[in-house]
């Protein structure tokens, strides 16, 4: 909306289409999300305070979390709200990528919230059966999946890019570019969910590597930047990094009220919708590969539970991790809650610049 009227306003005064730039509304964005969050977050909390929506504490898990439960959760409202408004500010609304990520995105939410407000407000331990809640994410994936694969209309744009080399690439047809973009939405989205365990472990990554897709996606909608470092150039993409900053800010003004001790929780109403916008805009920008390297602490997460539950099904009851997911396995070995949080940011932060390294090592 901001920027239809700054190119409105543009027309009688230059000095307004400096809002045209895609860098300078990513940094306004960022900004615009983050003071959304700080202002808006205490009020969020107390609301869900006074609606009673506190977190529920494993009895099998870390004694030390026994002291979390009743703290407020579903927090990740807050991050929805802060990402909607400013895109809608910032955005431009006329770009269809725009639309795709922020539908996926408040549709995840909705999920999420449906299967937090059962478990905290009915009090219903199972919240929305699994397999309702696999069906309601699959068919949004897949929605957006079949949207961007039948609505493409480059040849790079349904290949699936090989980092590291200038010329590799694998083409996949409209079938195999939906059926790879069902998996890396759904699966990012539900790697997140996983990660969400600790104070702060799961948003500080998501702002990371939110952040570096920002900055593919602006490579990749620039025909210069793209053609120079080998990057399939995408019409449109661009527009994606303004969300990124989006996603960012509000994250880092969520952090504000979720680093240890955490005031408020993410929840699945959070977790899952930020992790289907940052698998979303990988697929767009053509970076599902450089997205798993990134979000590296995502996939152990993830492959951890996987692991330890065929584990113990074929064993008839042996374990490979004290816990699982990871985090709680090294919380078991005697890491202190904060020390699995940091060493893990640090990790992230290793595994973006890594990621990052791909667009200029070909």
């Amino acid at each position: 909306m901001l920027l239809e009227l700054a190119l409105w306003l543009g027309k009688d005064a230059r000095f307004f289409n400096v809002f045209g730039y895609i860098t300078l509304r990513t940094m306004l964005a960022a900004g615009t999300a983050l003071l959304l969050s700080l202002v808006f977050g205490p009020l969020v909390i107390r609301w869900l305070a006074a609606k009673k929506i506190g977190q529920a504490v494993r009895d099998d898990g870390p004694k030390s979390h026994l002291t979390k439960a009743g703290t407020p959760t579903m927090g990740g409202v807050l991050i929805l709200i802060a990402i909607a408004l400013t895109t809608l500010l910032w955005g431009d609304l006329s770009n269809k990528y725009v639309w795709v990520v922020l539908c996926v995105t408040l549709g995840f939410g909705a999920v999420g919230w449906v299967d937090d407000w059962r478990k905290v407000v009915y009090r219903d331990p199972k919240g929305l059966a699994s397999r309702w809640k696999y069906f309601w994410t699959s068919a949004i994936a897949l929605g957006a999946a079949s949207f961007l694969g039948l609505t493409a209309t480059l040849p790079a744009q349904l290949e699936l890019i090989v980092p590291f080399f200038k010329a590799v690439s694998y083409p996949l047809g409209v079938i195999g570019f939906i059926i790879l973009t069902y998996f890396v939405i759904n699966g990012t989205s539900h790697s997140v969910n996983l990660t969400d365990g600790l104070d702060g472990l799961a948003i500080m990554p998501t702002v990371m590597v939110s952040a570096a897709l920002a900055i593919f996606a602006y490579v990749a909608g620039h025909m210069g930047f793209s053609k120079y470092l080998g990057v399939p150039y995408i019409p449109g993409a661009g527009e994606l990094a303004v969300i990124c900053g989006a996603i960012a800010g509000a994250g880092l003004g969520f952090l504000w009220f979720n680093a240890y001790p955490a005031e408020v929780f993410m929840g699945d109403v959070g977790a899952l919708a930020l992790g289907a916008a940052m698998g979303t805009i990988a697929v767009i920008v053509r970076q599902e590969v450089v997205l798993f390297i990134m979000g590296g602490l995502f996939v152990a997460e993830a492959l951890s539970v996987m692991v330890q539950v065929l584990y113990f099904k074929y064993t008839g009851g042996k374990r490979i991790f004290r816990m699982a997911p990871l985090h709680h396995h090294y919380e078991l070995g005697g890491w202190k809650e904060t020390q699995v949080v940091v060493r893990f940011w640090i990790i992230t932060i290793m595994l973006v610049l890594f990621g990052l390294s791909t667009l200029k090592l070909r």
